[in-house]
């Protein structure tokens, strides 16, 4: 079952920086933010390493285990005063989370078993304010931003009635190349993206496909934006958080199929 009622919103400061693109989908380079949780695939028979700018001060999760004897989804090794750890699936479909603690923050992972894990997750500090310096972002309020989704929404009728309001808008459309990300249960797809020059942000409006049997849920919050080997969390959406299965989608093709053929039935007779 698709769902296209998903608009993004990202504030993105760095968007013209030069940004040197991973050698391989496995290896991955990743700025700090102590506000998301960072989702990290982690395979049954490969190692996935997590590197850390510095020493780490402490690490705690539920349902792991160092040694592989103690009942646990994932091993974790570590030693203590490392700057890196490594972690490895237990079992198929296993999913738990590690809270690290590093220079006075929090920082989150998600781990979850999957066939294409990435194998070292390098992570950098994020900029001091000094080093943010000219060209940050503007503020914006959310109410700002809802506002922001709201106008793409309209963007084809403010086009045509009131171009005046969207002349700083940039619009682009993949109709015909579309962008899919591909995660098994679920598929992601960019239809289209706004970027409002004037407050600096990006909109993406993105379908998402559930191709189980089962309802797909997501936290409507926790999108974020790939921009080569670098994540940028959202900054607000509009996305309800579910998505039916697609067997219902499949039942009611069924259906819709027998319905027809029970009308040329009735006016064959």
């Amino acid at each position: 079952m698709k769902s296209t009622a998903k608009i993004l919103s990202f504030t993105i400061t760095v968007f013209t920086a030069t940004v040197a693109l991973a050698d391989s989908p496995a290896i991955q380079q990743v700025m700090l933010d102590d506000r998301t949780a960072v989702s990290v695939p982690v395979a049954t028979n490969r190692v996935t390493t997590i590197c850390f700018p510095s020493a780490i001060t402490a690490i705690d999760g539920a349902g792991i285990t160092v040694d592989g004897k103690t009942p646990g989804l994932f091993q974790l090794a570590y030693t203590k005063g490392s700057a890196f750890f490594s972690v490895r699936a237990l079992f198929p479909k296993a999913s738990a989370n590690l809270n690290i603690r590093w220079n006075d923050h929090t920082y989150v992972f998600e781990l979850a078993e999957s066939g294409r894990p990435v194998l070292a997750l390098n992570l950098e500090a994020p900029p001091t304010p000094e080093e943010e310096g000219a060209g940050h972002a503007p503020e914006i309020s959310p109410i700002k931003l809802l506002a922001l989704l709201d106008k793409a929404k309209a963007f084809p009728l403010l086009k045509a009635q009131q171009p005046e309001s969207v002349a700083d808008v940039d619009f682009t459309t993949y109709d015909g190349k579309p962008l899919v990300s591909d995660f098994n249960d679920y598929e992601i797809q960019i239809e289209e993206a706004f970027r409002f020059n004037a407050e600096d942000t990006l909109v993406f409006r993105v379908a998402i496909t559930n191709e189980t049997a089962a309802p797909l849920i997501y936290q409507p919050d926790s999108f974020t934006l790939r921009a080569g080997n670098r994540l940028y969390p959202q900054s607000i959406s509009d996305a309800a958080g579910t998505v039916p299965p697609a067997l219902r989608r499949r039942n009611a093709s069924n259906r819709a199929h027998q319905a027809a053929a029970r009308r040329r039935n009735a006016r064959a007779r």
